[in-house]
């Protein structure tokens, strides 16, 4: 058995679209505040979807845990395929 990458852009298939990867950069490059904004809206929809995922699945309703699942899973790939700015002390 192989053992998986640990490389974001396997573990990540949204980073590893290079037209995505290009937007997100140039989103992050031209307006950083915008960039950290939008991570940070999808990091909260990935939490709401997966506690919702839960409630979902703990009340059996798999097929609708399910969709949360995804649609939490898709909004962190987003998020992550946004790159953070790196501060330089000045």
């Amino acid at each position: 058995m192989h053992e998986r990458s640990n490389r974001p852009e396997v573990r990540n298939p949204v980073a590893a679209d290079p037209k995505v990867s290009a937007l997100a950069q140039a989103l992050a490059d031209e307006h950083p505040a915008a960039a950290e904004a939008l991570r940070g809206m999808l990091k909260a929809l990935c939490k709401k979807w997966r506690g919702q995922a839960e409630h979902s699945w703990a009340k059996h309703k798999a097929p609708l845990a399910a969709y949360h699942k995804a649609n939490a899973v898709n909004a962190r790939h987003l998020a992550l395929a946004i790159p953070k700015q790196v501060k330089t002390r000045p």
